[in-house]
């Protein structure tokens, strides 16, 4: 999974960096408040780890600029030295969805991790089969028709479409489909991307009339969206 780390101390940054991506994860550092705001506002995460002392503000302001400004809804962790229950409870009631006290252990903080990211996965896979506007999408089968028609996809088309699908409304960046599709680094120059979204369009017969869109946001990512009101998850 993808996951931004606000940390100012560049060696306990390393370190969990370093943690993370030993247990599968893509870690993106970031050591100033206002970076990684900017970032969160338009790059997109599974999850953000926040740390409460920084240099230009705090993890508690971060927290709700990212909760209130930015309108980020998945999970955030707070790691920081601070132990006290007022602070703990601060933070949870700020936003925060789980509190770690720094300590040096690497398989508790993976572990909590985990347990975000799995909330996020069983949310997401809660509609195994997605059907919607026409369209249904089963990713056990790895299926997708259109109508009763089944689309012909390549492997790397059909987790495309379910990861949109799956993010219906959501706008995902470059880096975030990059990364989530073909493992590849955000910051890998490629128009990987825009040719797969481009075939995807044709395919699906999605070309800006009726009732969807799957928009390009420049210098961003794409967004697929539904006009209508029907969704069925089962």
């Amino acid at each position: 999974m993808r996951i931004a780390l606000l940390e100012d101390d560049k060696d306990q940054a390393a370190v969990v960096s370093l943690w993370l991506s030993e247990a599968g994860h893509g870690c993106h550092v970031f050591n100033q408040g206002a970076a990684f705001l900017k970032d969160i506002a338009r790059e997109t995460y599974d999850l953000l780890i926040i740390d409460w002392m920084l240099p230009d503000t705090d993890g508690i302001t971060v927290l709700e600029k990212v909760r209130d400004t930015v309108g980020w809804e998945g999970p955030v962790l707070f790691l920081t030295v601070r132990d006290s229950e007022e602070d703990i409870v601060r933070a949870l009631d700020s936003g925060a969805d789980d509190y770690l006290v720094k300590s040096g252990k690497a398989r508790e903080l993976v572990a909590r991790v985990n347990a975000l990211l799995r909330r996020v996965q069983a949310k997401a896979a809660a509609g195994e089969v997605i059907e919607i506007g026409g369209y249904t999408i089963d990713s056990e089968r790895r299926e997708l028709l259109k109508g009763d028609e089944p689309v012909e996809l390549t492997q790397k088309e059909f987790d495309l479409a379910h990861l949109l699908f799956s993010s219906l409304g959501r706008l995902l960046s470059r880096g975030y489909l990059l990364e989530h599709v073909w493992g590849l680094r955000a910051e890998i120059n490629t128009r990987t991307v825009d040719t797969h979204v481009s075939r995807l369009r044709g395919k699906l017969g999605i070309h800006g009339e009726g009732n969807w869109r799957l928009t390009a946001v420049y210098q961003h990512g794409y967004r697929l969206e539904y006009l209508g009101e029907e969704t069925t998850e089962q």
